[in-house]
């Protein structure tokens, strides 16, 4: 699961930052997807350590009796861009001082390798299989590595458009284990409609709204 919406009034690109916690409408939205979970089978629920993904994760854990694990695989890619603002479709790119971080999109130059955050996405996900052996596990995590794991799973390129990811707030990427092998990948957003527009999956920027591509 992705993290619901963050209090971030001044759009800054908060990475892997303390001190951001959820919005009223952030918890909203983990109070809606807790509501959609309410009948599953999950036997443990984990989430990256930074606050807003711990606050996403406590609906559900106490609805189902759980306290919330933490796993530091699960944190936020790092980013060079981490503390200012930088969003897409906002003229960072055509930054003269930027330009350095931005030579290689295939790797990524300006943060976390792709190929780091897989490995480590995919260690995280085996110990929550493994943590709820014959039951469901939830992982509440962030936009990037989620999407990143998710690509490399269904064997597609790890370098991408920030745009296109499918890969909302309060988005379920659900990974189908079958032994100790992913058979199948599916995605749901519980909350849809309480993200606004400019900030669902696929949605085009927008002018004074950028930032929402953010962790």
């Amino acid at each position: 699961m992705r993290h619901g919406e963050v209090e971030n009034p001044k759009g800054i690109l908060y990475g892997r930052l303390p001190g951001y916690h959820l919005s009223e409408l952030g918890r909203r939205m983990a109070e809606r997807v807790a509501e959609h979970l309410a009948h599953r089978d999950i036997a443990y629920v984990v989430a990256s350590p930074l606050e807003r993904a711990q606050e996403t994760a406590e609906p559900v854990a106490k609805l189902h009796g759980l306290e919330v694990a933490s796993d530091k695989r699960l944190i936020e890619a790092d980013n060079i861009f981490q503390g200012k603002t930088f969003g897409v479709g906002d003229g960072a790119l055509r930054r003269i001082a930027n330009w350095p971080h931005l030579r290689n999109p295939f790797r990524p130059s300006w943060g976390e390798p792709y190929n780091d955050q897989v490995v480590r996405m995919m260690a995280a996900l085996e110990a929550a299989r493994d943590a709820a052996r014959g039951h469901e596990a939830l992982c509440v995590s962030h936009q990037l590595p989620i999407w990143t794991v998710r690509s490399f799973v269904e064997r597609r390129r790890l370098w991408h458009d920030p745009r296109r990811r499918q890969c909302t707030l309060a988005s379920l990427t659900t990974f189908t284990f079958v032994g100790d092998r992913i058979v199948s990948v599916g995605y749901t957003e519980p909350a849809h409609d309480l993200v606004p527009p400019h900030l669902r999956a696929g949605a085009k920027p927008v002018k004074g709204k950028s930032k929402g591509f953010g962790a």
